[in-house]
Order: C-alpha cells, then sequence, then structure tokens
C-alpha cells in the first residue's frame, strides 16, 4: 500500500484538474415552517393545475396535505393529491398512477407536481412528471427520457436522508425481475426544493436512523469517488453525474462534520430541534455533492442486496458500507487521514486513519441498531455469486469506483460484509446492530 501521497491536502476550493458539471434545484427553499411559503410561489411561478404525490400516511395522518390544499385553492391553484405511494415504487405503480390521473381527474391540464415524502414518493414524482404528459409507460424513458420534457416539480422531503430533492433520477422497482431502474436526465431534478426541518420532527428513530446513514453514505461516498477529471461522461454533453470536484468535495465535507455532530443525536432524542435541522442541512448539504459527483460501490452493492432482503436502502447502504471503505484506503489515504479528523479519531498517519476509519464507521452503524454484517440480515453464504454479479450489472456504479480492479474488489467487499473481517478490526470492539 502507497501512502507517499498522505499528506496532500484535500481541503481545497480549487484543482486545477477538475472538469465541473455541476447541477442543482433550480429554487431551494430551507427553513423551520417554509412550506407555508409554497402555496404563493407555485401561484408566483404561473402554474394552475398540479397533482401532489404522497402516501396514505401523510394524506390521513398529517395536517400538511389538506392545509397545502386548502391554501393553494384559495390562490386559484387546483390541486388533485394521489396519496398511492409506497416503499420502493415500482414501475407498474408509475403506469397505474399514469392511467388513474389522466382518465379520471386531471387529463392533459396538469402543469406541475408536486411531491411529499421519502425519496420512493419523490422518484414516484419523477417518474410521472415523464408519464402524465405523456400517458407512455415509463419504462420507455429508463435510461433516456429523449426529447420528452417533463413537468415542473416541486420537491417536498419528510425525512433527512435521501437527497432526491437535488438529483437527476428516479429509481423505481421492475417487479418482472425484482431490480431497480433508473429514469434519469436533468430536467428532472425539481424545480424547488422545499427543505422543512419540521417534517422530521415526528420521524421515528427506525426511519431517523435509515435516512441518516443514507445522507452520511451520499456524503462519504461521492467525497471519495472517482475525479472529475477522469468520469467517463460517455460523450454526453449535459450528464447527470460527472465524478468529484473541490465543489462537490466542500458540500460532502460540510455532510460528514454535521452528521458525525447531530446523528446520533437525532437518532437518540427526536426532540432534540437542533439536531433535526442540523441533519436537514447535512441531507441537503450531501445531496449537493453526490447529485453532481456520483456514487459507486456501496450503492452498486447495496442494490443488490435490496433485491434479494427488500429492507430499506438505508439499511442496505449502512451494512456495506464499512467494507467498501475497508477496500479503497489504498487509493484515498489522503481523504481518510482527514475523515479521520471530522470524526475526532485518534490517529496519527493516513496509515493508521485507512484502518480505523472503517471500523469508526461499522462502530456508528452497530450504535444506530443496524445490522452490520450480511447474515444479520438474511444472506447465505450461496448468496454472495448473484450479489456480486448483480452488483457489477449497475455499471453507472461500477465505472465510478476509483479502482483499476473493480470486479475483484467487488468480490472482496461482498465477502468480506459476509465474514464481518475489516483489516482495522483490532483497533475497537463493535457490537452488532438489532436486524
Amino acid at each position: 500500500m502507497n501512502f507517499s501521497n498522505y499528506s496532500k491536502r484535500t481541503e481545497t476550493t480549487m484543482r486545477p484538474e477538475d472538469l465541473i458539471h455541476f447541477c442543482t434545484p433550480s429554487r431551494l427553499i430551507l427553513g423551520c415552517g417554509a412550506r407555508a411559503q409554497l402555496p404563493q410561489l407555485v401561484q408566483r411561478m404561473g402554474w394552475r393545475h398540479g397533482v401532489l404525490v404522497t402516501d396514505k400516511f401523510f394524506s390521513e395522518s398529517t395536517p400538511w396535505v389538506r392545509e397545502y390544499v386548502d391554501a393553494a385553492n384559495a390562490l386559484g391553484v387546483e390541486t388533485v393529491v394521489f396519496d398511492g405511494g409506497a416503499p420502493d415504487p415500482t414501475t407498474v405503480l408509475c403506469d397505474e398512477a399514469t392511467a388513474q390521473l389522466r382518465t379520471e381527474k386531471l387529463g392533459g391540464a396538469v402543469d406541475h407536481v408536486i411531491a411529499l415524502g421519502g425519496g420512493s414518493n419523490i422518484d414516484l414524482a419523477k417518474a410521472l412528471c415523464l408519464t402524465l404528459p405523456t400517458g407512455r409507460p415509463v419504462r420507455e424513458f429508463v435510461g433516456d427520457i429523449g426529447a420528452c420534457r417533463p413537468l415542473p416539480l416541486v420537491a417536498m422531503p419528510t425525512t433527512a436522508g435521501t437527497g432526491s430533492e437535488a438529483t437527476p433520477g428516479a429509481i423505481l422497482l421492475d417487479p418482472t425481475n425484482a431490480t431497480k431502474v433508473a429514469v434519469m436526465d436533468n430536467s428532472l431534478r425539481p424545480q424547488v426544493a422545499l427543505i422543512d426541518p419540521e417534517f422530521t420532527y415526528t420521524c421515528p428513530p427506525r426511519v431517523t436512523a435509515d435516512a441518516g446513514i443514507d445522507a452520511f453514505t451520499h456524503a462519504i461516498e461521492s467525497f471519495l469517488t472517482i475525479d472529475s477529471s477522469v468520469y467517463d461522461r460517455g460523450g454526453h454533453p449535459d450528464p447527470g453525474y460527472s465524478g468529484r470536484s473541490a465543489l462537490t468535495m466542500l458540500f460532502a465535507r460540510e455532510a460528514m462534520r454535521l452528521c458525525f455532530a447531530f446523528m446520533e443525536r437525532a437518532y437518540s432524542d427526536g426532540s432534540d430541534k437542533e439536531a433535526r435541522i442540523g441533519m436537514a442541512y447535512a441531507s441537503i448539504y450531501a445531496a449537493l455533492s453526490y447529485g453532481s459527483a456520483g456514487l459507486n460501490a456501496v450503492h452498486g452493492v447495496a442494490y443488490a442486496i435490496a433485491g434479494k432482503t427488500h429492507r430499506s436502502h438505508g439499511t442496505t447502504n449502512a451494512v456495506v458500507l464499512p467494507y467498501v471503505l475497508d477496500a479503497m484506503g489504498d487509493v484515498r489515504a489522503a481523504e481518510f487521514f482527514e475523515i479521520a479528523k471530522l470524526m475526532a479519531l485518534n490517529v496519527a498517519s493516513a496509515e493508521e486513519a485507512v484502518l480505523a476509519v472503517p471500523v469508526a464507521v461499522r462502530d456508528m452503524v452497530g450504535r444506530l441498531g443496524i445490522p452490520t454484517t450480511l447474515p444479520a440480515l438474511g444472506i447465505e453464504q450461496r448468496d454472495l455469486p448473484d450479489l456480486e454479479r448483480d452488483a457489477l450489472g449497475v455499471t453507472r456504479l461500477a465505472k465510478a469506483f476509483p479502482v483499476t480492479d473493480v470486479s475483484e474488489r467487488y468480490g472482496a467487499i461482498v465477502r468480506s460484509a459476509f465474514s464481518g473481517d475489516l483489516r482495522g478490526l483490532g483497533a475497537s470492539t463493535t457490537t452488532e446492530g438489532n436486524p
């Protein structure tokens, strides 16, 4: 392992070799009670016929849907509510919602879409931005949306973690083969990302932990991903993702700092408003990083695990994250040293940081009550070849893993996540999180 460059500073706001392609929502609004601004903003945008995409919990157990619909109606903005959202929305659900809304409710009149909920509801809303005006099945947009211009989207996340309010993609489950497919284009980034931390105040601990570790994964994975100067854009003039740069790393660094300060506080005490607000900031900062830099092996392997276990996205990210970190210390030693300092780990060198950071991250995952090995998720040894194959099949993520031997390291990650072996295991005692 070569640590000769470990002393190189990564905390810089300029890297001459970067080729930056940075995309964000057109408007980003963040503040407690900010949701009250939305009806007037929608009116000002000139929109008059909208669909609000959410699920039964928010429509029936919170006042937020009715409050918005009534306030918007008073300003001359008609809003139809679709509350059929579900975890891991499928292509079938999207097509059924499209048919329902087009034939029974708004027809072709809809001029904007609003999403209220977690990443699943926001992903469904993004897909509907394409299918509502066209009536086409959503699978026709997988890979390339062509010349279709989606409806403008307002995203209001209710968890601090997914970052979907700032990203160009919608992830849907294809029930025909239990794999996740991506509908992706920069035009799918929300016109308005409205982050109101008050939405998260009542999130239960399990949701708080899953969302928080998702935000952290976005931050650390984008901080360590392939550089913008060598990212394979396939000749695309407007890529959704384009590798890390000094700009994306700036946001990732601050997101990690906030996660270390507030994630466990929000998990242990949901009434801690400072922690809730801190995680809202952490989530959007992480989204602004990975929404342009992209992700790699953690999400690639996590998608494969989710296909086998149907466990939550945050959990599947969390279980594999320490082992991905363990597999890339030789190519990101300087960055590991910086992360160790952010975590206040007692390390004196990059060599020590490369060993200590994966262990410390796994300890953190365990303290959040999340499993830290694949067997704790019900994965059996016979499943490992399938996991490796399915993970490598997500090529947009595999190609961004900043190593030369991607296939070999994916295999090592899966095997280590099964056995629980980390090179730095002796530096700490880990308690397995509860499934």
